[in-house]
């Protein structure tokens, strides 16, 4: 289960109890610290690094968005105010989203799964490779770097992948289920078990038999596409 480190900043503590009782609720929220003003709020952040905070808006000395001014880089931040004006306000500083008191239970869920969904997705997004990079390919006695977005095919050859770009076929020593995690999905398509294939190389796609699709690249190679891979890739490009 992802955890995300998150920190709770209100002037009431009541108000930090009664949200701290509310998010135990929803275990992915790991809460690490609790702060009541935003000295020490910005103290903690700093320190610990949390990837989320609940921040009330409406605090003596400094307000959260003052809070937010001085940090050089602020986490995600979900606002909690009794006050629906700084809705707009929030919105204009990038907070994901606000919650108002008395904070409803279901509300507070929704925001959660909201953070949880776009924390997830970044992560994920953070994991893969940029398009635009080159990658170093061994094979044998040959060293190749290889420009990612000039590779137009990937097939699997038992423990092996083979990248096909320009007139070059090395052979890297890596599954295509790991390749898959790793490639930009703006780019590459699983077409099946055997191939990935790089959508922008696309010249036609051919109607198969039970109902499945044949890809034909530029380069005239062409690509069968599984049947549960073809309904995916229909969707993908609305066919």
């Amino acid at each position: 289960m992802m955890k995300v480190k998150t920190i709770l900043v209100d002037d009431e503590p009541l108000a930090l109890m009664e949200m701290q009782q509310m998010l135990k609720k929803h275990p992915e929220i790991d809460i690490v610290a609790v702060a009541t003003n935003a000295e020490e709020a910005i103290s903690k952040i700093k320190e610990l690094n949390p990837q989320l905070i609940f921040l009330d808006i409406n605090m003596p000395e400094k307000t959260g968005f003052d809070l937010l001014e001085e940090l050089e880089e602020a986490p995600h931040v979900i606002f909690v105010t009794a006050y629906d004006e700084f809705a707009l306000k929030a919105f204009e500083v990038n907070a994901l989203d606000y919650v108002l008191k008395p904070v409803n239970p279901t509300r507070l869920a929704e925001v959660v799964e909201k953070v949880i969904k776009l924390i997830s997705l970044t992560k994920a997004n953070e994991q893969k490779i940029s398009i635009d990079k080159k990658i170093f390919i061994k094979d044998g006695n040959l060293c190749f770097i290889v420009p990612l977005n000039e590779v137009h095919l990937i097939e699997s050859v038992g423990n092996y992948a083979r990248f096909f770009y320009q007139q070059h076929r090395p052979m890297l020593h890596k599954s295509l289920n790991y390749l898959e995690e790793k490639l930009p999905e703006s780019h590459f398509f699983r077409a099946s078990r055997q191939h990935i294939v790089n959508i922008h190389y696309i010249k036609k796609i051919i109607p198969y038999h039970n109902n499945t699709l044949q890809i034909e690249l530029q380069n005239g190679l062409l690509v069968d596409v599984s049947q549960r891979q073809s309904i995916k890739f229909k969707d993908i490009m609305g066919i």
